[in-house]
């Protein structure tokens, strides 16, 4: 069925397919690629080995590069498909962080836009109780955790502008910006630098809309998108919308990487699925993280209470980390003047036709 809604043509294939797999039961899900057991649409990527030492890797919380698998797709060059590369117990920082560390301040998140400050400064103390003792009733009010749909690093985007500028930026974070480093340079990007951070929550309910990521000032950089906690199905379609996308899984873990031609194509999540395994959390969500941590490792141990809390916020959600690389090197903001640079996201509705979690600068 979707096949052929593909090849209806009109006036936008890609919107079709999005309406298809955002309403349909998706009990079925032939014609949707995953990488678990690629098919023949799917290559090996070659991956640059040399360019990762072990020890950075295992630093980052990843398997050394050549234990990885790495995947590209015929008809999108430049995108590299990565299936969870992370070491046993790694995921849960990454989470942690997203859920913890990531929305304090001076970062962005959307609560920012009606709330006063004071009321955003600690999201997670203000959730952490609630969360853990919610059960499955979808009358229980949400957390303030619960509420939050993006969060914004680094550079910071200007919703109204469609822009980053000089003078709205904080610090990126030093352990993500060590983590993108390592999967760049593993992908052929060497001397990558994470500038800008998008992190977008998701519950079964949402959905990302059709965009472009092209607000970055240089396009020659990566594009990494990282997935944690439930499943969902990612579009990834062609330079205009009329081009049917191709529908692929992305489970707990996965990495995407958009380069090259593929950086700056049509992509969209229309939905997000339950685990596929039938548990309340992905397996490689369960394990534990070493006890021994490599020296200079920027992963941390979770305390068994702040994972309850992470683990019960993910049997109904994922997270998505988009890093990119702003500025090339040398490069500059032009002058601009009378800018708002606090910027309007639109309103926390995640489906599609209210430009769910931000049109352009997103990406899954």
């Amino acid at each position: 069925a979707a096949a052929a809604l593909g090849r209806e043509g009109g006036e936008d294939a890609f919107r079709r397919l999005f309406r298809f797999y955002r309403q349909r039961d998706l009990s079925d899900l032939r014609g949707v690629l995953d990488f678990s057991a690629p098919g023949v649409q799917v290559f090996r990527s070659q991956l640059s080995i040399s360019s990762v030492s072990d020890q950075d890797a295992c630093r980052a919380g990843l398997q050394p590069v050549s234990q990885w698998k790495a995947y590209g797709l015929n008809g999108y060059p430049g995108f590299i498909f990565i299936p969870n590369p992370f070491l046993p117990g790694c995921q849960r920082h990454w989470v942690k962080q997203c859920l913890k560390l990531y929305p304090q301040k001076p970062n962005v998140c959307n609560l920012d836009l009606h709330m006063a400050p004071e009321k955003t400064i600690d999201l997670w103390g203000q959730s952490k109780e609630q969360l853990r003792r919610k059960g499955s009733s979808k009358r229980e009010p949400r957390s303030l955790l619960e509420k939050l749909r993006w969060v914004t690093l680094g550079y910071h985007y200007n919703w109204d502008t469609k822009k980053y500028s000089a003078n709205h930026h904080t610090p990126f974070p030093s352990d993500l910006a060590f983590l993108s480093e390592q999967v760049a340079a593993a992908c052929g990007f060497r001397g990558f630098q994470a500038q800008a951070g998008i992190l977008n929550y998701y519950h079964f309910d949402s959905s990302l809309g059709i965009h472009v990521d092209e607000s970055e000032l240089d396009h020659s950089r990566p594009l990494l998108s990282f997935s944690f906690g439930q499943s969902s199905i990612f579009l990834l379609g062609g330079l205009k919308r009329e081009e049917a996308p191709t529908a692929m899984l992305m489970h707990s873990g996965d990495i995407m990487v958009m380069s090259g031609l593929s950086r700056l194509l049509y992509h969209a999540v229309p939905r997000v699925l339950p685990n596929p395994e039938g548990t309340a959390l992905p397996s490689c969500l369960d394990q534990a993280l070493s006890s021994e941590l490599p020296v200079g490792s920027v992963i941390e141990h979770s305390s068994d209470e702040d994972w309850q809390v992470c683990a019960k916020y993910l049997q109904s959600s994922r997270i998505n980390m988009t890093i990119r690389q702003v500025l090339a090197e040398g490069q500059k903001f032009p002058e601009e003047s009378g800018t708002n640079e606090t910027g309007q996201a639109p309103s926390e509705d995640s489906h599609e036709n209210s430009r769910a979690k931000r049109h352009k600068p997103n990406t899954v």
